[in-house]
């Protein structure tokens, strides 16, 4: 690498040069520099980008601060006596950018001990080969494109006032006392649970027929069973038609003519890639409706050129930007790494109850396989540890018939931690026969993933058969 002072004209060279510095950017930064390559990292905003600021981190903090609210709030079932005498806002933020302010600085230290070159500053990717930081020009024998997602509107809408997204959801300093949630997909069912554990009157309006219309159609309908359990309104099939921010509140209009009336209207109808005016199509990247297309390996068709993360069609989480970042690093220093194999990527959704899944939805292996296919769901009622966190929900298994199972889906309280084991047994291919000898700690909800397998091995010791 040849390093230039930035008041000069020189050019600063690199193997690599990342545009983007969140989790795809700087798992790319990091890893290629662990292989001897040397990295130009450039990031408009803060290190660690939406996932660390604005995203995973933050929101994961507010719905920790929700359940240690609801454990409060229902203490005595449980034999404790204790109270909520309320939410203090300020106090949940100070948890919240305690936990970031760690994070990001940790994050600082990992990319200046690994002497990646980070420049602050808006990039532009000015030719296949080079990105420009106001007056600094530099040079990658590769450039990966890793500049994420942001928050999406709908026609008509402005945030402001009573109307807000994710990003300004994370800084409100009260509770509002009725809350219009504009969406029911993973951000959306993620704050109208903590809104509604902090106290407020929440509805959640979703255009489409469920609740997370990706998942599994079962897990959509427990989710929504466990929402109306808990006084949510969830009006499915109601599609948006506009919103007026008066003097004391503000008004949702559907366009069946409904209003609904609220403190908050918090909009999370999705993200949108961010590549508008960054000189992408320009230096011949192809966009499609924003989204930068790539195949497998996560090359754009320009030489030289990657993409990772939010801004590749597919599963906006941030540990599939975190493994392509990695992936993209290996390729280039020439490891040939396989490709992240996309259908066995984790998704989580941390509301109350979580949903955790891997690989294919009943419905889509039956697009697939067509009749080829079985399910099973074991009942959380069954499992133990299931019962002393008193939470309700289920494991389900899709298999191919007297094959392996292709998709796991699971609905209860800390569901979550499940995931990795169901993303190997997907991943490998697993037969109920493999996983059913496996022994698992008792009791723990990790239990129910080996009852499930038991049943399907044809031992239902805890399930009617």
């Amino acid at each position: 690498m040849t390093s230039a002072d930035p008041g000069t004209d020189q050019t600063d060279t690199f193997d690599i040069v990342v545009l983007g510095g969140g989790s795809g950017g700087y798992a790319c930064a990091l890893r290629a520099t662990e292989l001897g390559l040397s990295v130009a990292l450039v990031e408009q905003g803060k290190l660690g980008g939406t996932c660390l600021h604005q995203g995973c981190i933050p929101t994961k903090a507010l719905l920790h601060a929700a359940e240690v609210a609801d454990a409060a709030r229902e203490s005595a079932k449980f034999g404790v006596k204790a109270s909520l005498d309320g939410i203090d806002m300020p106090g949940v933020h100070s948890y919240k950018d305690g936990v970031i302010s760690r994070l990001y600085k940790g994050l600082q230290g990992l990319i200046s001990a690994h002497k990646v070159e980070y420049v602050e500053g808006t990039g532009r990717l000015s030719s296949p080969t080079t990105v420009t930081v106001g007056d600094r020009v530099l040079t990658g024998r590769h450039v990966v494109l890793a500049t994420g997602s942001t928050p999406r509107l709908l026609p008509g809408l402005e945030v402001g006032g009573r109307i807000a997204t994710s990003a300004q959801a994370l800084t409100l300093d009260h509770v509002p006392e009725r809350v219009v949630v504009l969406g029911g997909g993973v951000i959306g069912v993620e704050f109208a649970s903590v809104y509604k554990s902090f106290g407020a009157e929440v509805t959640v309006v979703e255009a489409l027929p469920r609740l997370v219309a990706s998942e599994d159609e079962a897990v959509s309908k427990a989710l929504e069973r466990a929402f109306k359990k808990r006084k949510i309104t969830v009006r499915t099939g109601a599609r948006f038609a506009s919103a007026t921010d008066g003097a004391d509140a503000v008004t949702i209009t559907l366009e069946s003519g409904d209003t609904i009336d609220a403190d908050l209207l918090l909009v999370a109808v999705g993200r949108g890639p961010v590549t508008a005016d960054l000189g992408y199509e320009e230096a011949g990247v192809t966009l499609e409706r924003g989204f930068v297309p790539t195949d497998e390996r996560c090359r754009t068709g320009i030489p030289g050129v990657y993409a990772v993360g939010d801004i590749v069609p597919g599963l906006q989480l941030a540990h599939r930007g975190f493994a392509q970042g990695i992936f993209v690093a290996e390729d280039i220093a020439g490891l040939a790494p396989a490709p992240v194999d996309e259908q066995t990527i984790p998704r989580v959704t941390y509301c109350e109850p979580e949903i955790t899944a891997v690989g294919m939805t009943e419905a889509r292996a039956r697009e697939e396989y067509g009749d080829d296919v079985s399910t099973y769901e074991y009942n959380l009622g069954g499992n133990g540890k299931s019962q002393i966190l008193q939470t309700q929900g289920f494991v389900k298994l899709v298999r191919r018939t007297d094959g392996p199972v292709v998709g796991v889906h699971m609905i209860g309280a800390r569901m979550s931690e499940q995931a990795g084991e169901a993303q190997l047994i997907v991943g490998w291919e697993a037969l109920p026969d493999d996983v059913a000898p496996l022994v698992h700690a008792h009791p723990t909800q990790n239990e129910a993933l080996g009852e499930a397998h038991l049943a399907l091995a044809g031992k239902p010791l805890h399930a009617h058969s």
